[in-house]
């Protein structure tokens, strides 16, 4: 590449900002609409504006347009092919309008769609849950600590922990979306301009909640975009825990699920492998988001008020965060669906004796004995279990009786659905309390009971 040619392209953008065409023309149209409303241009050069507009979007559309990486960016390709369209009245159309302005509400009207299919893919992904959830309400699975069978818990329990998780995520976004629903056009450069503009009349015309109140913020504002890529990240993280549970779960070692055959892959070698790929993707491309948040933080921490060019580095971390994030969700949810349990497998599991040890305890302290002493007492109940490699519920009482004279024959009936059974309170994996669970969240979800 000669010195010419670097010197050209280091700045441009286009190659990627053409993606907010629509909104760049939806931001125009209104603008000169406002203009003319106004009597700062004649109504006639507002209509011929707003024709060769409609027009250029036409010619995008239908892949005529010809991009030119000369003009660097989306506002001016489109302003360039206008003065062509319609002649020097295409001038007017920057009236009362910086670049600066105009891009932050380019970017904000962008968000706010993307915004919207992130909230409708995470309401997927529950639904999946959630029906996943109801299908298997009786299934029981150990549920674990430091990846150690800890308690038995209801799979529907398990599901819905994960529907909690996603419920805060859409929270989050939704602030977002709050957030990016604010109109910029009106700040200028800086300080706002001179003309009588109507910027009320210009958030109606776009949609927005309000408008800006002060302009250097404003047109250095990204707070929103921050916002967006943080509660992508966190719910990425969110997925990139499901995905780890679906992993560990389909493999050899817990056999707990099979996951679908068109969501796994073989192996170039092994062919009796079945990789779980696209869970392993998901997991992976977590750390793809978390670069693109950490990417925006770094940009803005040492920027002066206002404006900086800096801030063209904003739109390629939130276009890879949506065109990663969406995806996801949508895979996750469809994998999910197709999931098939191994409930024998799963009970089984969770039949192991440890996971009845706190049962134990919370008997003895039913009986009077404090917890500290009832857990060291169970405690070396299991020590001696694992010696003698036998569980819990194999020990006939006389064994019990061993440890403390407290132990009756009714401490034999504690099972793993007495277990669960017992954990009758909200929040609980108590049968009853998980199906109220999954009744609210269906209802929340606009699923019929």
């Amino acid at each position: 590449m000669s010195q010419d040619d670097l010197v050209s392209n280091y700045t441009v953008s286009i190659q990627y900002d053409k993606r907010l065409y629509k909104q760049d023309i939806a931001g125009s149209v209104a603008h000169v609409k406002m203009l003319g409303r106004q009597g700062i241009i004649a109504n006639t050069d507002a209509q011929a504006i707003i024709s060769g507009l409609e027009d250029i979007q036409t010619e995008i559309e239908s892949g005529v347009f010809v991009w030119q990486p000369k003009l660097e960016d989306i506002h001016m390709n489109i302003e360039a092919r206008l003065h062509e369209k319609i002649g020097e009245v295409a001038g007017k159309l920057h009236t009362a309008r910086s670049r600066n302005d105009q891009v932050a509400t380019d970017v904000s009207m962008y968000l706010k769609l993307a915004t919207k299919d992130v909230l409708n893919s995470i309401r997927g992904l529950q639904k999946a849950l959630v029906l996943k959830a109801e299908d298997n309400i009786d299934v029981i699975m150990p549920g674990y600590t430091h990846v150690q069978r800890a308690q038995p818990v209801l799979f529907a329990h398990h599901m819905l922990a994960y529907y909690e998780m996603l419920e805060r995520d859409a929270d989050r976004f939704q602030f977002t979306y709050d957030q990016a629903d604010v109109m910029h056009l009106g700040s200028g450069a800086i300080a706002g301009t001179p003309y009588p503009i109507d910027r009320a009349v210009t958030k109606e015309e776009l949609g927005f909640r309000k408008i800006s109140s002060n302009s250097m913020d404003s047109v250095s504002n990204r707070d929103f975009l921050l916002d967006f890529h943080s509660a992508s990240a966190i719910c990425g993280m969110h997925m990139s825990r499901l995905a780890e549970d679906l992993v560990l779960w389909s493999s050899t070692e817990f056999g707990f699920i099979r996951i679908a055959d068109e969501y796994t892959t073989g192996s170039s070698m092994m062919p009796q492998k079945r990789n779980p790929d696209f869970a392993e993707i998901a997991r992976g491309k977590t750390g793809r988001v978390y670069g693109n948040l950490l990417s925006l933080l770094t940009t803005m921490k040492g920027l002066p008020l206002t404006y900086n060019r800096d801030l063209q580095e904003d739109k390629e971390p939130l276009f890879d965060t949506i065109d990663t994030l969406l995806p996801t969700l949508n895979v996750m949810g469809q994998m999910i669906s197709t999931v098939e349990l191994l409930p024998d497998q799963m009970r089984k599991a969770a039949e192991d004796s440890g996971s009845l040890a706190t049962d134990i305890a919370d008997y003895l302290v039913m009986k009077g004995v404090p917890f500290r002493k009832a857990h060291g007492i169970v405690s070396c109940m299991s020590a001696y279990c694992e010696s003698q490699r036998v569980q819990l519920h194999d020990l006939p009482l006389e064994k019990y009786l061993e440890f403390s004279e407290v132990f009756e024959s009714d401490v034999l009936d504690i099972s793993i659905d007495s277990s669960i059974a017992a954990r009758d309170i909200p929040g609980g994996t108590a049968p009853k309390r998980v199906q109220q669970a999954l009744s609210d969240a269906k209802m929340a979800l606009g699923l019929k009971a």
